[in-house]
């Protein structure tokens, strides 16, 4: 098993095959994109990685994969359907098509061909049923009361049955499973140094969402290291595998300087799910 909260600076189907089996808590990647963006040249066996996943993931972990497709001659790639088809196709379960909403996504030039792509998928993962979930909750602004003919559900053959709903008690509910995040947001000194550096609020939703204070996260992708700083800042251990050297100590020199200010960091982002 390979030391913890570290950075390698290899492949990560050789790293994957470092890892014990069943030694993982949650996976949360954000692979290269088709070629959306230039990552020193890399590229990567999908396949491989996935299986090599699967086998170090404990039983009820997660793996959250952030994806999105390329667009030529008004044709999308798919890939990211045919990936997440494979994940099933191994053995995970898939529990939930999430999207990351950019609530400022670059617009489309005019007169354009289609509405401006303003999402990406974050599909969830599960090997065997699924242990932990945390939700960020929020607050609850409307409430539902039993009416006259009660709300309706409907069954397979179409035939509505009634349900009544009554005024709830609760102050706060697990929200829907759209996040809205801006891109583009300078989030350090640090961030601009990456061709497509992932955000640090992002991570930490699902770091708080999938795993638990202690629970080991392994990003295979890590880039600009924010898997690991939202990890760190929420006391979970981490393991990432980047093959660019320049990367490895971009990530390095981001995280030290997260250690460096960890106390100032968990309270700026704590309060933004508290």
């Amino acid at each position: 098993m390979l030391e913890i909260n570290k950075i390698y600076n290899m492949d990560n189907i050789i790293g994957c095959k470092l890892l014990d089996n069943d030694s993982i808590d949650l996976v949360i990647t954000s692979p290269p994109y088709d070629d959306l963006r230039c990552y020193k040249g890399y590229s990567f066996e999908f396949e491989d990685l996935c299986k090599d996943l699967y086998r170090v993931l404990k039983p009820g972990g997660r793996v959250v994969w952030i994806i999105n497709d390329s667009t030529r001659n008004f044709d999308e790639s798919g890939t990211s359907f045919k990936q997440a088809l494979y994940f099933k196709q191994i053995g995970f379960k898939l529990n939930d098509t999430m999207i990351w909403r950019k609530t400022n996504p670059v617009p489309m030039g005019f007169p354009a061909k289609r509405y401006t792509p303003s999402f990406e998928y974050m599909f969830v993962f599960s090997k065997e049923k699924p242990k932990v979930f945390n939700p960020i909750l929020v607050p609850v602004t409307t409430f539902r009361h039993q009416s006259e003919n009660g709300w309706c559900n409907r069954k397979k053959d179409g035939v509505y049955i009634k349900r009544y709903s009554f005024l709830s008690s609760n102050t706060k509910k697990i929200p829907q499973n759209v996040f809205d995040i801006s891109i583009g947001i300078v989030e350090d000194s640090f961030h601009t140094r990456h061709p497509a550096a992932f955000s640090i609020k992002l991570a930490m939703l699902h770091v708080l969402t999938w795993s638990n204070s202690g629970d080991l996260i392994l990003d295979p992708f890590i880039g600009s290291g924010s898997t690991a700083i939202a990890s760190l800042l929420m006391d979970r251990n981490y393991i990432g595998f980047e093959l660019s050297s320049e990367y490895c100590n971009l990530a390095e020199e981001r995280i030290s300087y997260y250690k460096e200010n960890k106390q100032k960091f968990y309270e700026k982002y704590i309060s933004m799910y508290s």
